[in-house]
């Protein structure tokens, strides 16, 4: 088994998330005692949304790059971004080392095209919303016609993430107000799917809330490292 390095605490709400289906996936597979080799370099997540609410991406992306190589040094053998707007610097974390990371659009657009959608919904923060890393690799390399809410819409997905599921506040009028916000977009722009593109999001709502194909990242990107891991 490889040992996956973490890229963790970004929030730590969805990185207990992340470490939990590691583990859950490797006991699945591998059965009895077994669980996932893993490295964790959790962040202080109100350091790093600071920089990211600044636009510091270079501050922000020096940090990252920095945990990449000692998680690199101390033995991990592929990489996991928790987190899917810090996959805006994916790129620059991947160049920084010699050991691949597992980027989470990928396996999130490989799991849209083998269950036949295109026109997904994505509810992310505003960064991976409005900014075309996220949606131009889904667009550009998967041939995805990525939609986003409105203005209000992605002002109101983007608070709950900040001000309540990254604090670990799950609260029934924010769930309607997702629920609401999908079955808008259904309405309005055809949407055929559903991403839960922040890894948050799974706090609040999942496939059991609507009757269209839900995409969770988080335990996409999890299920393609225990892959890798165990390839």
């Amino acid at each position: 088994m490889k040992t996956l390095g973490l890229l963790g605490g970004m929030s730590w709400e969805s990185t207990a998330i992340y470490y939990r289906l590691l583990n859950d996936l490797v006991r699945q597979r591998l059965g009895g005692l077994h669980s996932a080799k893993l490295l964790l370099w959790s962040f202080d997540f109100a350091e790093i949304a600071e920089l990211q609410h600044h636009g510091d991406w270079d501050g922000a992306g020096a940090l990252l790059v920095d945990a990449a190589r000692k998680l690199e040094s101390a033995g991990a053998e592929g990489l996991l971004l928790c987190t899917n707007t810090m996959h805006k610097l994916a790129d620059q974390v991947q160049a920084s080392v010699s050991i691949p990371l597992i980027h989470i659009a990928d396996a999130t657009a490989a799991a849209i095209k083998a269950a036949g959608m295109r026109r997904p919904a994505l509810l992310a923060t505003r960064f991976t919303m409005e900014q075309d890393f996220y949606k131009g690799r889904l667009a550009d390399t998967y041939g995805l016609q990525p939609i986003v809410p409105d203005r209000a819409g992605r002002d109101m997905v983007h608070r709950i993430i900040y001000d309540e599921l990254c604090q670990g506040i799950v609260a029934e009028p924010s769930k309607t107000a997702y629920i609401a916000e999908i079955n808008r977009l259904r309405r309005d722009e055809n949407v055929d799917s559903v991403i839960m593109g922040c890894t948050e999001i799974t706090m609040l709502i999942g496939q059991q809330d609507f009757d269209i194909p839900v995409f969770d990242t988080t335990r996409i990107h999890a299920e393609a490292a225990v892959a890798f891991a165990l390839s």
